[in-house]
Parts: structure tokens; C-alpha cells; sequence
């Protein structure tokens, strides 16, 4: 066994890529770039800035492979593959922007030398070129200069032809390559694995996969083909990598962390045949009963899949094909409280194996319902638990539930709200009372937005609603019609001045399904005990408001309340914003200042928190993302900014989700 350090032009590994003679083993994971970060790839190139090595495996072997996402015509390979460990993204990256692929269309402004990913934008400005123009070997520097001439370009020719130039020489640029050769493939692993623990950091359920693959070989295409299976059935987000950490749940016994790859590489082939089969198992017990019970025909909805994963290994160890009533309806109860108090929105894995550990007891739902502290009371949703609640809150997905279960229908259409796979619409939701008749000062876009305000019909009926008030279109439908989808029928609530007591009315009339629900799947042993509220942030609220953007020195204001406290504090969006990014794309913890406090943005487990106020705010990066990406549509002018009297939390700090805020 050894080691070859060698060198190779970009353009070298592009044209290996596209012949086949460089390919991925099955422990790889997907490509995950975003235009981005290919943009600033060719900056870092172009500017003459270390871009890194790579790390490949020559070998006698014929390991499993998964595909690359590449483009574009394939020639016959010439010569023995190489099998690429590290550099995916990047030689992805370049491939995608040198053969002009859909998904990487970076263009290079001439006169400030900045790379970006194509928007309509820079179509309109002809100053911006096409990398992959310059790129091609048959392109013509001198008439892509003139071309940038005749748009007004301010440089001289000779000029604009050094910085294409430049572009053009990207092709000749070299990486250093280390080359394994002799290692056998659980080696390898090892290796890849060790590799990817280190710089860009890799999730456990990579590092889970990737040691997986190599203890099993094929697993990948196992997993993938229970995917499709899933996707056919209308429950596309059983995907490889649930289907990972689900197997991985089984087979371990708890939850991923940093040592579960060397754990998973101990594991008998028996085992994890075993673990696959109960896994399987589980899953067609578990989504039958999510049809018929909750009218769930898709997974789209559900606000998170970990939620599954114990029930999967509930159902899928009992020995008998049959399952008691009781049962069922246990495990429906405990999904819905599961999913009302965002079982996993901290600390996943962590909660995962307290969870996996309770689904094996001998009564396994008191046992689940023992990690939620209710085992010992009945669960209630209060109306003033859906006070400012939106549509990132759990409590969206109750509201679908309650819809479905009470025969809603598309108004106007008639058509079912969350029809079956065949049909397979996108689900939509829209205001009762649009926005355009709430345009007053009484009414925020929290109250707008307001759980309350939305309903789940098609765009097709938004568009028959066409920004007019209740008081206009409600005539049109009948009383079963609205009483279907929870909405009140007193006409004194259908004028803006009615607003605030129809989101009163609606809420009350909300949570009283959501209690049915709840009590119609109830464990009889919880039946005489006393209530409590299902969902301990109730009374608690966290408000933001964006003033500004990102780049021109924004900033977003956060305003907290519950039962005697109430706390007000500011953070800059540029600095908010580079953390999330950092902890999203590279698992990077960094540091903001809140209220004039430096606080820490760490990445625990699969979750992002974040210290503000009385709160330790929660949620995986991709729902702080969607909570950003809502405060941008509804930001408003830096020069609105109120004065705020900023005072830092000395108290205790109460897990918040960020899907709860308004």
C-alpha cells in the first residue's frame, strides 16, 4: 500500500470525468453545492487563491458507484477509473460550469471581476458573460471582447482580452492529487471517513452512510429502490437518507453520534440484514395506519420524518402481523404531542435514542409518552396556544390534519385538499381575509399571517377570491362549506372590523378539533387523569421584523413576551445571516452580537440554537432558513427602524422553536 502525489490540469480531470475514468464510490454522498459557492470556486481560482487537493483510490476492486451530477455527452473510458474520495463538490462544481450546466450558469462581470450565478438581472446586462463562453475551446477572445465593447464596456480591449484571458487559462490550472493505491475498501472507508471528519464538516448520518456502504455493499441501491417505492406511494420524503438513519436507529439502538460509524463497522451482516428487514417492516405497518387514521395520504406535510423513525422500530419488531387498536391509536397520539411540542427541533439524536429506547419497553407508547412528560396527564390545545402561531408552527400541520378529517374540500372545485399520489397537485394554502383587506395599521403581518387567517385551498379558488373580503365572496359558498374548514359563520367577521374577534372565534373553533383529534387516539389510561397543555411554549412569543436586507447594513429585531417579561433586542442580518450559512453549509459555529451581547450560533447534534432574550431558539438550518427567507419578503426600510431599548437576559433560557416564531 502507498501513496502518489501527482499533478493534473483542470482541464484534464474535466475530460476524465466526462470518459468515465473518474468515478464515485457508493460511500460518497449527494452533490449539496449551491450556485453560490460555485461562483466563489471560480473566484478563488480565477484570483490565483489555494483551492485544495484531492484525494482518489486506485484499485483491482470494482466497488459499487453512484452516479456524479454531471451533464453533457459520455466517451468510452481509455484506462482503469479512479475513484474520487475527496474534491467532490469542487471537480462537480467545475465540470457543471465548463460543460454549461443548467445548475451552475456562472457569469463574470468584465469591468469588476465578479463571479455569480446567472439571474435575470444579468441576463438584461450584456457587461456580464457566460463563464463557460470564455471557457470553450472554440471560443474567440478578441470577439468576445468586441462584443463587450459594443455594451459600453469602460475598460480598453487590450484589458478586457487579459481578464477573459485569464477565464480561458482556468483550464490549465492544476490540482494536486493524492492517489491510494493497494488499500483495501473497508480501508478506504476508514480513510474517507477520517478525510471528511475534518475541514468541511461531514453530518454523522454522511459518516453513518458512508461506513454503511462498506459493511454492506449494495445497500445503496437497496435504499434507493425502498425510496422509489415510498415515492410511488405518495411518501417521497422516505428518502436514502431516512432511510439511513432509520436503519442505523435500528441496528444501534439510539440515535447517531461522532462514534457511530466505528460502531456500525462491528455490526454483523446479520445484524443488519436484520435491522433492513425490521425497518421495512415498520414502515409498511406505520404509513397504513397514517392514511386511515389521519387521512395522510402524502408525507409533504408532516413537519418532521424523525418522528417516525421510533414508531418504525415499534411496529417493525412486533412479532404479530396484527395490531391492536390500542396500539395504533398509541402511536398516533404520540406522533401528534410529538410533533405539537417539536420533539426534535434540539438535540435530535439525542432525543431519538431516549425514544428508540422506549419504543423496545414492554409498553412501549407509556414509555414514549414518558419522554414527553404526559404520561401521567391528558393533553389539551388551549386557543391561546394558536395565538400567533403561523405556518412554520407545528400546529399548521394539526390544522391540515383537522381539515382532513372533517371532510374539508376545495372551495368552489370541490376537490379534495390533500388528494392521493395519482392526483398529486401541490398542496396550497391561502388567507381567508387577504392581505390587501387588512392594509391597516391595526393588523401586523404576524396577525395577517396569523394561523387563524389560512386555509388549505387551491390557487384555483385564490384566484376566484381575487383579493375581495369575506363579506364579498362567503356568499358564494354554502355553510357547510366554510363549516368544514373551521370557519366561523357570523358575518359580523367578515369586515376588517371584525378581524381581531374572528381570529378569536377561529382559533377556539381550531383548537376544539385539534382536541377531538387528539382525543379520539388517546390511551385509555390517560382518560382520568387531569389536563395540561399540550404544548409547554403556550403563552410565549417571539416576534421578528426585518428592517433592511442583508447587504445594506440591515437589521432584525426581535421582540419576545410571555407571562411577565417582555424583552426587545436587535442583531445585525448581514452577521445573522454568515452564521446561519456557516453552521447550514459547513457545520461551522460562530458568534453574533444580540442586544449588544456576543452570543454563540452553534450547530448541537443536527439542530442550530441560538441565545435571544429569554430564549434558546432552535431548528435545523434549513428552517431557519425558510424563517429568514419569510422576513425578506416582508422586510421593510432601514429608515422605519424604531428606537429600541436593548437589554440583555440575565435569567434562565427556555427552548424555543424557530418555526414558532411570528
Amino acid at each position: 500500500m502507498h501513496v502518489d502525489r501527482i499533478e493534473r490540469s483542470i482541464g484534464k480531470l474535466i475530460e476524465e470525468i466526462s470518459n468515465g475514468e473518474i468515478l464515485l464510490p457508493e460511500i460518497q454522498r449527494e452533490y449539496v453545492w449551491k450556485p453560490t459557492q460555485v461562483a466563489k470556486l471560480m473566484d478563488s481560482i480565477y484570483r490565483g487563491y489555494p483551492f485544495g487537493s484531492l484525494l482518489f483510490w486506485e484499485t483491482d476492486e470494482a466497488p459499487e458507484t453512484r452516479d456524479m451530477f454531471i451533464s453533457g455527452p459520455e466517451a468510452a473510458p481509455t484506462k482503469p477509473p479512479l475513484f474520487l474520495l475527496d474534491g467532490q463538490q469542487r471537480l462537480t462544481s467545475l465540470h457543471r460550469v465548463f460543460t454549461d450546466h443548467p445548475g451552475a450558469q456562472v457569469v463574470f462581470h468584465v469591468e469588476n471581476q465578479k463571479f455569480q450565478n446567472q439571474s435575470a438581472a444579468t441576463q438584461r446586462d450584456p457587461k456580464w458573460v457566460k463563464v463557460a463562453d470564455v471557457l470553450d475551446q472554440k471560443a474567440s477572445i478578441m470577439r468576445l471582447a468586441q462584443r463587450l465593447l459594443d455594451a459600453g464596456s469602460s475598460l480598453p480591449d487590450h484589458e478586457i482580452e487579459e481578464r477573459l484571458g485569464r477565464i480561458k487559462e482556468l483550464r490549465n490550472r492544476r490540482f494536486v492529487m493524492e492517489v491510494l493505491k493497494g488499500f483495501p475498501y473497508e480501508e478506504v472507508a476508514e480513510i474517507f471517513v477520517r478525510v471528511n471528519s475534518g475541514g468541511r464538516r461531514l453530518g454523522t448520518l454522511d459518516l453513518a452512510m458512508a461506513t454503511l456502504s462498506t459493511r454492506w455493499k449494495g445497500v445503496l441501491a437497496e435504499l434507493q429502490s425502498e425510496s422509489e417505492h415510498w415515492l410511488r406511494h405518495g411518501y417521497g420524503h422516505i428518502d436514502v437518507n431516512f432511510l439511513s438513519r432509520a436503519l442505523a436507529g435500528v441496528v444501534l439502538g439510539r440515535g447517531l453520534s461522532v462514534w457511530s460509524h466505528s460502531k456500525l463497522r462491528q455490526t454483523s451482516d446479520t445484524d443488519l440484514e436484520r435491522g433492513w428487514e425490521v425497518v421495512k417492516r415498520g414502515l409498511r405497518r406505520l404509513i397504513p395506519l397514517l392514511r386511515s387514521h389521519l387521512k395522510l395520504t402524502r408525507s409533504d406535510p408532516l413537519p418532521s420524518m424523525i418522528v417516525l423513525i421510533p414508531l418504525v422500530v415499534l411496529l417493525g419488531e412486533r412479532r404479530d402481523d396484527t395490531i391492536d387498536p390500542e396500539t395504533s391509536n398509541g402511536v398516533i397520539y404520540w406522533l401528534l404531542l410529538a410533533t405539537i411540542r417539536t420533539r426534535y427541533s434540539g438535540s435530535t439524536d439525542t432525543r431519538l435514542s431516549q425514544d428508540i429506547r422506549a419504543a423496545r419497553q414492554e409498553d412501549p407508547v407509556r414509555s414514549l409518552l414518558e419522554g414527553l412528560n404526559v404520561e401521567s396527564s391528558r393533553a389539551e390545545v388551549t386557543e391561546r396556544a394558536l395565538r400567533g402561531r403561523t405556518k412554520e408552527s407545528p400546529y399548521f400541520f394539526l390544522s391540515l390534519l383537522v381539515a382532513l378529517v372533517g371532510n374539508a374540500r376545495d372551495w368552489w372545485t370541490g376537490t379534495e385538499i390533500l388528494p392521493d399520489v395519482g392526483d398529486a397537485p401541490r398542496l396550497e394554502h391561502h388567507h381567508v381575509h387577504p392581505p390587501s383587506t387588512l392594509d391597516d395599521p391595526r393588523f401586523d403581518k404576524g396577525m395577517i399571517n396569523d394561523l387563524a387567517n389560512l386555509v388549505f385551498i387551491s390557487g384555483q379558488a385564490n384566484k376566484k377570491i381575487n383579493g375581495r373580503s369575506p363579506a364579498e365572496y362567503f356568499p358564494e359558498l354554502s355553510d357547510e362549506e366554510l363549516r368544514s374548514h373551521l370557519v366561523p359563520l357570523d358575518e359580523a367577521l367578515r369586515n376588517p372590523d371584525g378581524y381581531q374577534r374572528f381570529l378569536n372565534n377561529r382559533r377556539a373553533l381550531l383548537a376544539d378539533a385539534m382536541n377531538s383529534l387528539l382525543d379520539r387516539f388517546r390511551p385509555p389510561f390517560l382518560n382520568e387523569v387531569a389536563t395540561e397543555n399540550a404544548d409547554p411554549s403556550a403563552g410565549l412569543s417571539l416576534d421578528l421584523a426585518l428592517y433592511g436586507g442583508i447587504r445594506d447594513g440591515g437589521r432584525i429585531v426581535f421582540t419576545a413576551s410571555g407571562d411577565g417579561f417582555a424583552w426587545a433586542g436587535s442583531a445585525s442580518m448581514g452577521e445573522l445571516d454568515n452564521a446561519i450559512e456557516s453552521a447550514r453549509v459547513a457545520g461551522i459555529d460562530s458568534d453574533v452580537t444580540i442586544a449588544g451581547e456576543s452570543v454563540p450560533v452553534e450547530m448541537i447534534e443536527d439542530s442550530l440554537q441560538v441565545p435571544i432574550g429569554p430564549f434558546l431558539v432552535t431548528g435545523t438550518p434549513e428552517e431557519w432558513r425558510a424563517v429568514f427567507d419569510r422576513e425578506l419578503e416582508t422586510s421593510q426600510p432601514l429608515s422605519a427602524l424604531p428606537p429600541i431599548d436593548a437589554k440583555q437576559w440575565d435569567g434562565n433560557l427556555t427552548k424555543f422553536a424557530i418555526t414558532s416564531t411570528d
